[in-house]
């Protein structure tokens, strides 16, 4: 079995262009985000996206290429491992076949009510690693 990977669209839009003429950097965190929640929400039941949110610890870019405003992009996002409280993902935006920017994130898991850190409930990491059930 393998890890659930999620190839989430992007919309570029005119706001997201800058003074050069295509996306500002900026804007890739932003869409990170944006896939990576979308990620935890085809995943996870949505008691457990009730009870666990995601704050983002640090994010490692490496840009490839440039986007620019009539581009059709998507983000690949695979989880690659959870420890502890924290989440490592991989998120890989793409024009075609073309990668343009590879992201190494880093997330925590905190409880909704609380916002304290929180470990996310093993069934549900097992399901995002693709690795079967547990046996009783």
């Amino acid at each position: 079995m393998t890890a659930f990977q999620l190839d989430h669209p992007l919309d570029i839009e005119e706001a997201h262009i800058d003074h050069m003429g295509h996306v500002n950097n900026a804007v890739y965190l932003n869409w990170v985000q944006e896939a990576v929640i979308s990620h935890w929400k085809r995943i996870a039941p949505e008691a457990a996206q009730a009870r666990y949110l995601w704050v983002a610890l640090k994010h490692e870019i490496t840009y490839r290429k440039a986007a620019f405003l009539e581009d059709q992009l998507t983000a690949s996002v695979m989880l690659q491992k959870v420890k502890g409280v924290r989440a490592f993902y991989r998120t890989i935006i793409r024009r075609g076949e073309e990668v343009l920017a590879e992201v190494e994130s880093t997330w925590c898991s905190v409880d909704a009510d609380s916002h304290r850190p929180v470990r996310v409930a093993r069934d549900i990491v097992r399901k995002a690693l693709g690795e079967p059930p547990a046996t009783a």
